[in-house]
């Protein structure tokens, strides 16, 4: 009798540092960038401010540098969703100035506590999102028209809830704490075994399911590098934090990590799992790469846009929350001058493409620590804001150019 043999089921190889580096490059050739730009830009201005500049390496100057850049970050998370479909939000700015405000009348003028505060600024921030969106989406307004139709409305808004010009103190101990108070350094060091804890497990258990699926999974060398980086990046900004940063420690002491910091953490966490790990967020890629292969595949594509509106204005509420901390107040400038371009620029120059369907919440991050450092850097070697201006200009076009040479490239190679 004749026997049959059954062919086994291929095994993936898992691919292994080399292979992954290789793999890397190989996109980089086709003309996935990634954040290399903005992580690259990041080594070369940090040197070079550090050796024409050293105080900039010290750590009071690394503190002002994470809170100087929190609220164009945040508002710059937002504006991914956005940027991923191909649209635009130039209210965002405004928007943020105009919940901030929210924020300081009902705690300053209507004495209601910061909880209460908080939620009418974010539901004020949710409503402009789902108006803005709702226009773009079921009117068919372009976003570009809409959004700079609120950006002059919300100026007079702004004007109206400031009484036409008034400054409105923030007193609130918790609300200022936001970005001017620091975490004890002993909880600071817990935030970070647990946040190495997690990652270090996210990247096991996903490696082991895709072992079980019999598809390609990194090794245990390629996960022990990641959360190896991540645990020596983290331990040094620790490190430095817990420093003693106060001039005169017996008077006051200035030590720990921001209580800003881990706020924006946790909500490059919650955006970055909804973009990769949801429904959701690959509805987002999908409109972005092509709403009408996106429309006939099933997906909502209105409400994608109104969702993705939503957030943007949601998250410059967040940021105007930031913003009314650190200064302590509200006047008619929060939200307005160079806001909304430097956080449009800090997701461009992160790496979100302005083309749409392309980015992450991280290059946000990325992006608003170029702007920061730039503006940090250029004002201790004593530079005026009009050179910040021209050089912070300058590397969002040169972002963008990175940009669009790298879709021609990937078009190129048959990667788009």
């Amino acid at each position: 009798m004749s026997t049959t043999t059954i062919p086994e089921k291929p095994v993936a190889q898992a691919p292994t540092i080399g292979g992954n580096v290789r793999g890397y490059l190989e996109r980089v050739r086709g003309g996935d960038m990634g954040a290399l730009p903005a992580v690259f830009g990041l080594v070369v201005l940090c040197t070079a401010f550090a050796i024409l500049r050293p105080v900039f390496l010290s750590s009071i100057n690394f503190a002002n540098l994470l809170t100087q850049g929190a609220a164009i970050s945040v508002i710059a998370m937002g504006l991914v969703f956005v940027l991923l479909l191909g649209e635009i939000d130039l209210s965002a700015g405004f928007t943020s100035g105009v919940c901030a405000a929210v924020l300081a009348v009902t705690l300053t003028n209507n004495g209601q506590p910061w909880y209460i505060a908080v939620v009418a600024a974010i539901v004020t921030g949710v409503v402009i999102g789902a108006s803005l969106g709702v226009l773009v989406a079921k009117l068919g307004i372009p976003s570009f028209v809409v959004t700079l139709a609120a950006f002059l409305a919300f100026q007079g808004l702004l004007l109206i809830l400031v009484n036409e010009g008034t400054n409105i103190a923030i007193r609130d101990q918790t609300i200022i704490a936001i970005e001017n108070k620091n975490l004890p350094p002993t909880l600071g060091w817990a935030l970070y075994i647990g946040c190495v804890a997690i990652y270090a497990a996210v990247q096991i258990v996903r490696s082991g399911r895709r072992a079980r699926r019999g598809l390609v999974a990194d090794p245990a060398t390629v996960i022990a590098f990641r959360v190896g980086l991540i645990a020596v990046l983290g331990g040094l900004a620790v490190y430095a934090l817990n420093l003693e940063r106060s001039r005169n420690a017996l008077l006051v002491s200035l030590k720990g990590v921001p209580i800003v910091v881990p706020i924006v953490l946790a909500l490059l966490i919650l955006w970055t799992f909804v973009l990769r790990r949801t429904a959701f967020g690959r509805h987002v890629y999908a409109v972005g790469g092509n709403a009408e292969a996106a429309r006939r595949a099933g997906i909502s594509v209105d409400r994608i846009r109104i969702s993705a509106f939503v957030i943007c204005s949601g998250m410059a509420s967040v940021g105007g929350i930031i913003a009314a901390s650190q200064a302590s107040s509200v006047d008619p400038n929060t939200g307005g001058s160079d806001v909304l371009l430097f956080a449009v620029g800090a997701a461009v120059i992160g790496g979100t493409s302005l083309f749409g369907g392309k980015g992450r919440v991280l290059d946000a991050i990325l992006g608003g620590a170029v702007v920061a450092v730039i503006n940090n850097g250029m004002g201790l070697m004593g530079y005026s804001a009009s050179v910040k201006y021209i050089v912070t200009g300058s590397v969002l076009l040169l972002a963008a150019g990175v940009d669009a040479l790298s879709r021609k490239r990937a078009a190129a190679s048959g990667l788009r």
